[in-house]
Order: C-alpha cells, then structure tokens, then sequence
C-alpha cells in the first residue's frame, strides 16, 4: 500500500482521525473489498441477507439472476473479507446456510440504504436516460 498521504506526508505523520487504508492506491486490500461489496451480485446478495439466513438455492432464487457459479464466488470472497458466515450442518443430504456476521450486517444497512435511495430516484433517472438517449441518439 502506498504510505503517502494526500498532503504529501507518510502514514506515520497522518491525523490519528486518517484511515490508515486508501482505496484510491492500487495497492490498498481495501479496493478488493469494495469491489465485493459493491459488484452487483455482492450487493445483491448482502441485501437479500440482511432478510436473514437463506441456503444457497432460497438466495440463488431470491438474488434474480445470479448464476449459481457466479452466486457461489461471490459467497466465498464475501465469507473471505468477513461479511458471510457459511453454517455447514451435518445432515444427509448436507444443509448450508449462509447469514451476515456483524460486520456484514453493517455494511449490508449501509448498502440498503443507497439502493433504496436509488430506487426511489428511478423517476429522474428514467427521465434523464430518455433525454440523454433523445439528444445524442442512444439506445
């Protein structure tokens, strides 16, 4: 991770209120864990969680869409950064649940909170696609 702060100085001479990641470096874990976070079947999927704990199929079904490879990676690098937790029961045939841990939770509520934002902004958003697409000849 690059150690320079924005003002010039090194991670060691930052505000103790500065992050000590960024993830405006290529090099910062941090970006990685946004791009789960934000990716749209990650979004998804911590959003259809914060219902509460699903097995794979339950949430394949209710993430619309979502192949069940691409559900499966996403699951596995979600439980990797500490936001799923995978419950394996020892049943025949096996049952696998999967929930937030508190971590995921929060950013789950964060999440929730800009999709909702989004969805009830669609109106403008609508509107503005039509007029976009009206004047430079789109879709």
């Amino acid at each position: 991770m690059d150690t320079t702060s924005p003002a010039g100085g090194t991670a060691g001479s930052r505000a103790a209120e500065d992050l000590a990641y960024d993830v405006f470096s290529r090099s910062c874990p941090s970006r990685g864990t946004l791009e789960h976070v934000t990716g749209r079947w990650g979004a998804l999927t911590l959003g259809a969680l914060h219902e509460g704990p699903f097995r794979f199929n339950e949430l394949r079904r209710r993430v619309d869409g979502v192949s069940e490879k691409m559900l499966s990676q996403t699951l596995q690098a979600l439980e990797r950064d500490g936001l799923v937790h995978r419950e394996a029961q020892p049943t025949n045939p096996p049952r696998v649940d999967y929930e937030l841990t508190p971590l995921g939770r929060e950013v789950a509520e964060r999440l929730l909170g800009l999709i909702r934002f989004v969805e009830g902004r669609m109106d403008d958003v609508l509107g503005a696609r039509e007029r976009y697409d009206a004047t430079r000849g789109g879709r």
